[in-house]
């Protein structure tokens, strides 16, 4: 009986403890999320699997998923660093004067009939409203530009919002990928 007793014991504690690593690894490395809508399409797809790593700031075209309402996530591409000015000009995103390619985007401005894939603006003309991402904050896009609700519209992202950076897709099987920038 003591036996059974502490072999019940023995199991309680492991699951506690496998309970414990779980809910550390969670809150502070990695977390799962799923793409909701398809404003990174082609790139991502509505109902993607991926894991946010939570290590590490992020850099110029990670994918980051942030906080953009009380209840709501949002994932996007890092255009703009702090201090960058953010420039599109004829369909090409210049960052501070110089031009940057962004071949994630070759597809979908392959298949545009009707006019540019992301339409000219400056800094000045969107929420951020300066010439340069605010320090502490991020400039960010989703790669389906015309159909984004992104800093164009909603502003600078502060990094405190910024839950962490992904490019694994786990979900479905036959989308399973790796995603280079």
């Amino acid at each position: 009986m003591v036996e059974k007793r502490n072999e019940i014991w023995e199991w309680m504690k492991a699951l506690f403890i496998a309970i414990i690593v779980a809910f550390i690894v969670r809150a502070f490395f990695f977390t799962p999320v799923v793409v909701e809508g398809a404003s990174m399409a082609p790139t991502l797809h509505d109902q993607n699997r991926m894991i946010v790593t939570k290590i590490g700031e992020p850099k110029r075209f990670d994918i980051v998923v942030f906080h953009a309402t009380g209840e709501k996530d949002f994932i996007k591409r890092v255009i703009g660093l702090p201090g960058d000015r953010i420039e599109y000009k004829n369909d090409t995103l210049y960052i501070n004067g110089e031009p940057y390619n962004e071949p994630y985007l070759d597809k979908s401005k392959e298949a545009v009939k009707d006019g540019p894939l992301t339409y000219s603006f400056t800094l000045r003309e969107t929420p951020v409203g300066g010439d340069v991402v605010p320090e502490g904050h991020l400039f960010v896009m989703g790669d389906n530009r015309r159909n984004s609700m992104d800093s164009r519209h909603i502003g600078a992202i502060p990094m405190e919002k910024i839950v962490g950076t992904t490019n694994i897709v786990l979900w479905p099987i036959q989308e399973i990928k790796i995603i280079d920038k």
